[in-house]
């Protein structure tokens, strides 16, 4: 039988060790890859051609709900499990709609990991139980409360996602332009288009955006 092969995504090699010597544990499961941050996850989901993407959420410069909305565009039939210390059911809710297959929380993942892999790879969703009786509660809240948020969100692009989750994790212009490889001008111009597409006005409204719709977290 052809080995699961699974990439895991964390920015804690701590954390990716300690996974790694769980999926090490079970036959028929092959970890081919390791990324610390969301921009990596991406690479090595091309690069690595997994079966299954393990996903930390909250990684800088490029989010896991961002990273996984762009591997599940770009590479169908990749897996994602994401992996978060956070059970409020704005997470799993997004992170759902990025195009993940499961979601648990870090607390459990010991307990729960290989149950979740063979889940995903028999084609259904796996929910640590501690979220999963809110889900459907929260998704419409979350809907029926202020629609034109999430429409607005949808009219930003790419490059727009991540400026808006570098710049509510407290990075100047200048620096996200060095870590982009774009011009300050560029940045302005994002930030600018970000503002109008949202209807913001200031970097503390945006920063109180971004971890209203998960792209970032307040730790």
């Amino acid at each position: 039988m052809t080995p699961t092969r699974i990439v895991i995504a964390d920015d804690h090699a701590m954390m990716r060790d300690g996974l790694r010597a769980v999926i090490e544990l079970e036959d028929g499961l092959d970890v081919v890859g390791e990324a610390g941050t969301g921009h990596e996850a991406i690479e090595q989901a091309e690069r690595a051609a997994p079966h299954i993407i393990i996903m930390d959420i909250g990684m800088p410069d490029l989010n896991g709900i961002e990273a996984t909305r762009q591997i599940t565009s770009r590479n169908g039939p990749v897996r994602i499990i994401a992996l978060s210390v956070h059970a409020d059911q704005q997470y799993v809710v997004e992170m759902l709609k990025a195009g993940a297959s499961a979601y648990l929380l870090k607390r459990s993942a010991s307990e729960e990991l290989v149950r979740a892999i063979h889940t995903v790879m028999n084609g259904r969703t796996y929910l640590s139980p501690e979220v999963a009786g809110g889900v459907i509660d929260q998704y419409v809240r979350h809907h029926g409360s202020d629609p034109g948020e999430d429409e607005a969100f949808e009219t930003l692009t790419q490059r727009e996602r991540e400026v808006l989750q570098v710049l509510a994790e407290g990075k100047t212009t200048k620096e996200i332009a060095a870590d982009l490889g774009v011009s300050i001008k560029t940045v302005e111009t994002h930030r600018r288009n970000i503002m109008q597409k949202l209807d913001l006005h200031s970097v503390a409204e945006l920063t109180k955006y971004a971890v209203r719709q998960g792209i970032t977290q307040v730790e």
